[in-house]
């Protein structure tokens, strides 16, 4: 919608599994008094979108999709790209103890809701050691356990099979003192086909220490886009530490900061650096209250979505017409310099 508000004419394409409902929108704004000519859409698998972006070279591409496709086209494209790739979502809760239902109750929803399937989903729960105290753990863990098939609370993933997100969850219970909080076994009485996932909401305890090695760090950081998550823990004192590991990550998407303590929000917002983060005992990386932009930040290639100023970002550019009708001076008068 943003394109059409700019008046370009977009080419539009989604992953093959959900075409028909980017269809279902086109034949909507049809319905609605859109000209049939001022959209395209093209069905197919991403690679014969690719070549046929390369032999078109249109004037800018907005991708949002995985960071791997999204390097490629940036290279492919020359650069001329938008990126709202791949968010590893980190959520902090601040050492200030409040709302422990609540917090919950949003934290299962970030990471579970839609069954992990959403761009900024909740991939890393990072809490202060006064939060588990807090019995807080254990009611995230009720609420997890509580999701199921019948009421769709819980279903199948796309793009990771069963198989996979079992794997991944193996390496990361391999890293020192790794344990498993919740889930970690398939879905059962279901006719889900093997070629989707079909996982119980889960969770993955990883101490903060094992996250200082390259290798370990770069798995725990794998965004997983399924019911999936890494949860650790922090003292007061390892407070920069965790600063540090958020900077070091590639993704800088969704953030949440939950906190009502002014202090400690203006030292963690100060000191990291993701597009969207919200702040306060509310905070969340899913399910906005209101419209605003949405994009990652720290890479001049980031896409912005959701408000005017994203739209022009992304949909326009900057251009300057000088009008200079006259009078025009008499001959006599120009001089040469």
């Amino acid at each position: 919608m943003g394109a059409l508000f700019m008046g370009n004419k977009p080419l539009v394409h989604v992953d093959h599994r959900v075409s028909i409902v980017i269809e279902q929108l086109l034949r909507l704004l049809h319905y609605c008094g859109m000209p049939a000519t001022d959209a395209d859409l093209i069905h197919g698998s991403g690679a014969t979108v690719g070549e046929l972006l390369l032999e078109a070279q249109p004037r800018s591409t907005l991708f949002t999709g995985s960071q791997r496709v999204a390097e490629k086209l940036a290279l492919d494209l020359h650069g001329k790209v938008f990126l709202e790739d791949a968010g590893f979502d980190w959520k902090l809760l601040g050492p200030d103890v409040s709302e422990v239902d609540y917090v919950a109750w949003q934290a299962d929803q970030d990471a579970y809701a839609c069954s992990g399937q959403k761009c900024s989903a909740q991939s890393m729960l990072v809490m202060h050691s006064n939060w588990r105290k807090a019995g807080f753990l254990d009611k995230l863990r009720a609420r997890a356990e509580s999701r199921k098939l019948d009421d769709l609370t819980v279903g199948p993933v796309l793009t990771w099979t069963t198989e996979a997100m079992l794997s991944h969850m193996n390496k990361l219970l391999e890293l020192p003192r790794a344990n498993l909080l919740w889930g970690g076994k398939p879905l059962t009485g279901h006719g889900i086909p093997e070629c989707y996932g079909a996982l119980e909401p889960t969770a993955v305890f990883v101490p903060l220490d094992a996250m200082k090695d390259p290798a370990a760090f770069e798995l725990v950081t794998t965004e997983v886009f399924g019911p999936f998550q890494v949860i650790t823990e922090y003292t007061d004192d390892e407070l920069p530490l965790v600063l540090a590991l958020f900077e070091f990550m590639f993704h800088h998407l969704t953030a949440a900061v939950v906190s009502n303590d002014a202090l400690f929000l203006q030292k963690v917002l100060g000191n990291t650096v993701n597009g969207t983060t919200y702040a306060g005992v509310r905070a969340r990386t899913t399910g906005a209250p209101q419209n605003h932009w949405f994009g990652p930040a720290g890479d001049p290639r980031g896409a912005g979505i959701g408000t005017p100023e994203a739209i022009r970002l992304v949909w326009s550019c900057h251009r300057e017409i000088i009008q200079d009708y006259g009078p025009v001076p008499d001959s006599s008068q120009l001089k040469q310099s």
